[in-house]
């Protein structure tokens, strides 16, 4: 067999093995040496997904590595596009600045060894690998494989403290995350049983409109939903995240849940390229809109300031799946050169660097308080003014206001609503911006207050840390200046054309 790896290819090995070397240093060497063996790991990560992106960028071609020089359906094939590249340098930014925000909370203890930070900086690489392996698998069924191995990472990090709610919160997550699997699982066997292979390049090829494949692709599509916890599969992720320490929760929130999304996007504009009917994408644009509005709503009644950034991914996941309806099957062009695909990718990283700083900033004011009860949060932003500012930087973007990657974000869902005479959406974008901005300032008003009696911190919080949220909340605002248009990076190693014949 030929090998089609490209230059450069071995590059997304490394992007796999790098982590996948840290957990088991970290399990050889125990909990006072894991979370060294994690900051030893994470710049060369990073300098991996730079280099994965800029080959990307600078030869405008997908990269890829054949496995073992087997090419599919033989061997399996890891690819990059610009898509991937993305996600896979939001990812490495993303975890870099969680581990930095973590070094205190889960510091190696100079005494006895303890759970915590062992499984916590084990974990944290483990994340890591798996989503590299979704960003840039080739093949459904290693996908069904690295989203397993996503769960079993993520699952773990909502009770690392070991209370009972959040072991009761964790096995909510992983019920949802198996019923999504099986789904998944089923979906690709009977793709496989129609067209012989799952490699997403040569099945693109085969597939075509019949009842096998719509059934498999139902399957998929709703076993990944309830990964992704989109209303109305959305039960465990607020328990999952509002218990869960405040770096787990931001890298949760921020990024486990784009996992699935990123593989309804590779399934239905990559696995079946132009077969989807606009009256199928509707259906996932109705369960976005719901999830935007009763996320929001929800969200507005809730006591304790996590509970309401878990609420708002809810909402904010909506937002996602609107692309879909807007970018299926466009009037002009291809779905990728539409503004509704890149409005909704820019709604993913965005709002993956504005929640994680959210739910930093969050866990600084329940370390100071002692609690996160929103009614006592007065004159938390006398006290703690960069965290207070970080959490309304992040508020920002979930709002969609300028100058931040929000705005662009939902600017572009609007005109694409308009292009595609689809105005019912942009009421919906309009009316969840709204209320975004209402529990936001809701928290801001309360935090700013005065308070009635002195306010009493029970431990102080560094300006490092509280600068650090800043500086994740920063990057979500920075990718406002992003062009109003269609991406060209990310239409890199797109179809040059959609499949006919499948109508």
């Amino acid at each position: 067999m030929t090998n089609s790896t490209t230059a450069g290819g071995f590059l997304l090995v490394l992007a796999i093995v790098l982590p996948v070397v840290g957990v088991l240093l970290s399990l050889a060497l125990g909990g006072r040496q894991a979370q060294r063996v994690a900051f030893v790991v994470m710049p060369f990560e990073l300098a991996v997904a730079v280099a994965i992106a800029a080959r990307i960028w600078r030869t405008h071609e997908m990269l890829q590595y054949s496995v073992g020089g087997w090419i599919p359906p033989l061997g399996v094939a890891f690819r990059a596009d610009g898509l991937s590249a993305v996600m896979i340098v939001t990812s490495a930014l993303l975890i870099c600045g969680i581990g930095l925000f973590a070094r205190t909370q889960f510091a190696a203890p100079r005494g006895a060894e303890t759970r915590a930070p062992l499984m916590f900086w084990t974990l944290l690489l483990a994340v890591w690998g798996a989503l590299n392996v979704v960003f840039i698998g080739g093949d459904l069924f290693n996908l069904y494989v690295a989203l397993e191995l996503l769960t079993f990472a993520a699952v773990p990090l909502v009770s690392l403290d070991g209370r009972a709610e959040t072991l009761a919160a964790a096995f909510r997550y992983l019920l949802f995350a198996l019923l999504g699997s099986i789904l998944y699982l089923l979906g690709a066997v009977l793709l496989y049983g129609a067209y012989g292979t799952l490699d997403i390049v040569l099945l693109s090829g085969r597939i075509h409109a019949q009842p096998v494949t719509w059934a498999a692709i139902s399957l998929m599509t709703a076993g990944l939903l309830a990964k992704a916890a989109l209303y109305p599969f959305h039960l465990w992720l607020p328990p999952a995240h509002a218990g869960a320490p405040a770096p787990a929760s931001a890298l949760l929130s921020g990024l486990v849940v784009k996992a699935p999304f990123f593989l309804v996007v590779r399934l239905w504009f990559d696995v079946m390229p132009g077969m989807p009917e606009r009256a199928a994408a509707q259906v996932l644009g109705i369960l976005g809109a719901t999830a935007i509005i009763f996320g929001s709503v929800v969200a507005l009644r809730q006591a304790r300031l996590k509970l309401l950034i878990a609420y708002s991914t809810v909402a904010q996941i909506g937002y996602l799946f609107l692309m879909f309806p807007l970018a299926i099957r466009p009037e002009a062009g291809h779905p990728w050169s539409t503004a509704a695909w890149t409005g909704g990718i820019l709604q993913a990283v965005s709002h993956a660097f504005a929640k994680a700083a959210m739910f930093m900033a969050a866990g600084l004011i329940a370390e100071a308080l002692g609690h996160d009860r929103i009614a006592g949060l007065s004159g938390i932003g006398r006290a703690l003014p960069i965290t207070v500012f970080a959490f309304g930087l992040g508020g920002l973007s979930l709002m969609g206001l300028p100058p931040s990657g929000g705005f662009v974000a939902k600017a572009m869902l609007l005109t694409g609503a308009v292009a595609e005479g689809q105005w019912w959406w942009a009421l919906v974008v309009l009316a969840g911006g709204l209320l975004a901005g209402g529990y936001v300032f809701l928290v801001l008003l309360r935090a700013l207050g005065d308070p009635i009696e002195p306010l009493r911190l029970i431990t102080s919080v560094s300006r490092g840390r509280q600068a650090l949220v800043a500086a994740v909340a920063l990057c979500a605002v920075l990718l406002g200046f992003v062009p109003l248009r269609p991406s060209e990076f990310l239409q890199i190693g797109r179809p040059d054309t959609v499949a006919v014949g499948l109508r």
